[in-house]
């Protein structure tokens, strides 16, 4: 009988197919998200120079729960007011190899909303 790889094992080869096709550039960078079970975390990232210009997640809030789409929503427009702040309007964005359903299309539905174009 051969075993499955478990679900994380196949969303890191969907994100490393992913990744061969975008990099976040300093005027475009890349807003990657990383869904856990209880939390959801957003970074924008410059892979030229290898660095994390913007961050928010749901874990640095008083809330004891982030894995809600209420939740989800909230940090998209963190992340948006965060990278506006800091002159990043357009951004490439990188669903971490998850389905682009529930809390990571809430989360990139309120980043556009926030003003982030992609």
């Amino acid at each position: 009988m051969l075993s499955r790889p478990g679900k994380n094992a196949t969303r890191q080869r969907v994100h490393d197919r992913i990744r061969k096709k975008l990099q976040g550039t300093a005027e475009r960078p890349r807003l990657n998200v990383y869904r856990s079970l209880n939390h959801i975390y957003v970074q924008v990232i410059d892979d030229l120079h290898g660095k994390t210009l913007v961050s928010a997640s749901t874990s640095e809030g008083e809330k004891k729960t982030g894995g809600n789409v209420s939740a989800a929503k909230q940090v998209g427009k963190t992340i948006a007011e965060r990278a506006k702040a800091k002159g990043i309007t357009k951004v490439v964005f990188d669903r971490g190899g998850y389905i682009y359903h529930g809390r990571v299309k809430a989360l990139a539905d309120a980043a556009r909303e926030g003003g982030l174009q992609f």
